[in-house]
């Protein structure tokens, strides 16, 4: 725990899986749900709750007993914001994790909060893996290669000021993609922190990605 910070999680799981071709976070992977495995992120001795953001009609879900459920929304954003809404307005931390990442530990998250508890004006912390493969830009037929070296690539959990995410979520321009909670923070100002993050927590995106993860649980 952060000092005496008072932290709550949640699992955003109510996306569509377009790309995946079903609902994923509902793919079983080695005898559980993939979004049962990625609660795993937040142990009961540190987190005081869980909110998992699910569609209206979710599976029925082992989920720890520190956890509820609130019905998701159309865009990741709304669901943040349904999960926020089960949050006291009395907690000091919010972790936002995306229930297609089921390989994530507790030990990433307690890196997130040793960042954050080092560094009172953060607004946020979020872990990232560097970029290891060649980027080039399309210019029509043309390729134009791009420097990886400043780029990193962000995973979840994602830990904020729970005052600050909620107001970024509030005040944020409803227009913009929100493909992360860190997006909408630095949309009001905030300033959040790259932590180590760990090249196993990988997201589960397609349905190749499923064998790889399952050999990861073994």
């Amino acid at each position: 725990m952060c000092g005496s910070a008072s932290l709550w999680g949640v699992v955003v799981a109510a996306g569509s899986g377009e790309r995946y071709g079903d609902r994923k976070q509902f793919v079983a992977l080695a005898g559980r749900l993939v979004v049962e495995r990625a609660c795993d992120v937040f142990p009961s001795d540190a987190v005081i709750g869980v909110v998992v953001a699910l569609p209206s009609d979710p599976p029925l879900l082992r989920l720890p007993g520190h956890a509820v459920t609130v019905t998701g929304g159309a865009t990741r954003r709304a669901s943040v914001r349904a999960a926020l809404g089960r949050i006291p307005r009395t907690a000091d931390l919010v972790a936002v994790h995306d229930a297609a990442r089921p390989l994530a530990t507790p030990a990433l998250l307690f890196r997130l909060l040793a960042a954050l508890h080092a560094d009172p004006g953060a607004a946020g912390a979020v872990p990232v893996v560097p970029v290891t493969d060649a980027l080039k830009r399309r210019e029509g037929s043309a390729l134009r290669s791009v420097d990886r070296s400043p780029l990193v690539i962000t995973q979840t959990p994602q830990l904020f000021r729970a005052d600050l995410l909620r107001r970024a979520h509030a005040e944020a321009p409803e227009g913009m993609p929100g493909f992360d909670d860190a997006e909408v923070v630095e949309a009001i100002g905030g300033r959040v922190l790259a932590v180590d993050g760990d090249l196993d927590n990988r997201k589960l995106t397609h349905p190749g990605d499923l064998s790889w993860l399952a050999a990861s649980c073994l």
